[in-house]
């Protein structure tokens, strides 16, 4: 495979968790509306235990169905460990995202260039380096497109009324 699409079809996973949230959440807050030691509110309203469960599931199985469209491990079980810390990874890196902007008083959903666009991709990629990694270049490749999928995407989910904010 290609390493320009190679890298992609790692991080995938990846990808669709950190997204899926925008459509798949609601419900209970993961903070379940408690407040940091400065009154602030840990997460927000916005990081939810069915959009976090549901971004996990959907990175998870993303890798599976890749797996078996194009086999890129050498067995599923590898692919679905993958998949599923590289979904796992993306999520934490957004929640600890959301505890910094809360921490710096912005509000949910307030653009933070840099922390919304590699927090997810450092985290997914730091959590499935034990298991699988992928070549530095194509790491570095990921940083540089990461903030422009993410932006085109925002613009995207925005467009279709899944978000109320183009960021």
């Amino acid at each position: 495979m290609h390493p320009i699409l190679e890298a992609f079809w790692y991080i995938l996973p990846a990808y669709f968790a950190n997204s899926s949230p925008v459509i798949l959440g609601g419900g209970t807050p993961i903070d379940f509306g408690k407040t940091w030691r400065d009154g602030r509110r840990i997460f927000g309203d916005s990081k939810t235990w069915r959009g976090f469960l549901g971004g996990l599931t959907v990175g998870t199985l993303i890798g599976v169905i890749q797996q078996i469209i194009y086999p890129y491990y050498p067995s599923l079980s590898l692919a679905f460990k993958v998949s599923f810390l590289l979904a796992l990874g993306a999520l934490v890196g957004d929640l600890i995202g959301s505890f910094i902007k809360r921490r710096l008083n912005l509000p949910p959903g307030y653009p933070a260039v840099g922390l919304d666009q590699w927090g997810f991709l450092i985290s997914a990629l730091c959590f499935a380096y034990p298991v699988h990694t992928i070549p530095t270049g194509e790491v570095l490749l990921l940083l540089v497109v990461t903030p422009l999928i993410h932006w085109g995407t925002n613009v995207l989910a925005y467009k279709m009324k899944w978000k109320s904010v183009p960021w």
